[in-house]
């Protein structure tokens, strides 16, 4: 067996541009469950966004290079989860956020405001911690990553789609409202079908790497939730405020990951592993973590605030 940082799983470019396709659609489908009010809200409550924001930008990058040097794992898994960390979080947090009783309009308003700076800070964030990893920033080196060009790039899957989706939702609500709902459903599947597709297609890798890979995924996805809320707890938001952090923080976008370490990563092996786990991991521990939360009401006086907007 390769070592895992000499694999390179395959994904033809026809399926590569497919795929970016799907996302983008994706971006569109999360755009249009986002209104500009939304963006208004931020000023309402600036403390909860700003701690949303920093945890996700600028802790959990942080812990996670930590704990890539805690486990000692090797310098592509390294990469991959230092990549994972700097996603923005998808619309399921949004879900999740509601099934968990918490501030579904504070998880909307941070779902929104980190797609949009995600486009300019997530690159730059990664060749930061990844370039400062000692062992995953000569791999880093070798791939000769241009930080601009993968700003270019999430631009044209996530920027312009994203702009695109909030435009069409300010300009046609009535459509929007009616179309909305199955669109974000069938990008969704398609998504997921298509990391189905990118295991499927590499199955004998992924059979022969996930056991190495799996125990650091739950590890991170856990400090990832476990980041979330302990950054809105230490910084005083109320119960229902740090249900939805703790959500922003721990669902990572990581079909965003996906197409990224094919596009400019050439499918390195522990990268797409890496992403390709996490992908499911975390749905499935957000959503036990939400419905065991769900199951109890937050406390504070206006814990029903979020659930209202």
């Amino acid at each position: 067996m390769l070592p895992v940082d000499e694999i390179r799983l395959n994904f033809n470019p026809a399926s590569l541009m497919l795929l970016n396709g799907v996302l983008a659609f994706l971006m569109f489908g999360i755009a249009l469950d986002t209104k500009i009010e939304d963006f208004r809200r931020v000023a309402r409550m600036p403390w909860a966004m700003a701690v949303g924001v920093a945890a996700q930008f600028v802790v959990l990058p942080a812990v996670t290079y930590g704990l890539t040097l805690l486990l000692g794992v090797g310098p592509s898994i390294a990469l991959g989860m230092i990549l994972v960390a700097c996603c923005p979080p998808g619309n399921i947090s949004n879900i999740l956020t509601h099934r968990a009783k918490g501030n579904v309009a504070l998880s909307v308003s941070m779902t929104a405001i980190s797609n949009a700076l995600s486009v300019v800070i997530m690159p730059l964030n990664f060749a930061f911690w990844g370039g400062l990893h000692p062992t995953a920033s000569a791999l880093l080196k070798t791939i000769a990553l241009d930080p601009l060009e993968m700003v270019g790039h999430i631009i044209v899957i996530i920027g312009i789609p994203f702009v695109l989706g909030v435009w069409c939702a300010h300009q046609f609500p009535a459509l929007t409202r009616r179309f909305k709902k199955p669109v974000g459903i069938i990008s969704f599947l398609a998504l997921i079908g298509f990391i189905i597709g990118a295991i499927a297609g590499n199955w004998r890798f992924f059979l022969d790497y996930v056991g190495m890979v799996l125990l650091a995924v739950a590890l991170h996805d856990a400090i990832a939730f476990a980041t979330g809320y302990l950054c809105a707890r230490v910084t005083g938001l109320q119960d229902y405020e740090r249900r939805a952090v703790t959500m922003e923080v721990g669902i990572r976008n990581a079909g965003l990951g996906l197409v990224l370490i094919f596009s400019f990563f050439g499918g390195l092996g522990g990268m797409a592993v890496v992403a390709g786990v996490w992908g499911f991991w975390d749905i499935i521990a957000g959503l036990a973590l939400a419905s065991a939360w769900g199951r109890k009401a937050p406390q504070g006086a206006h814990a029903m605030e979020g659930q209202a907007a």
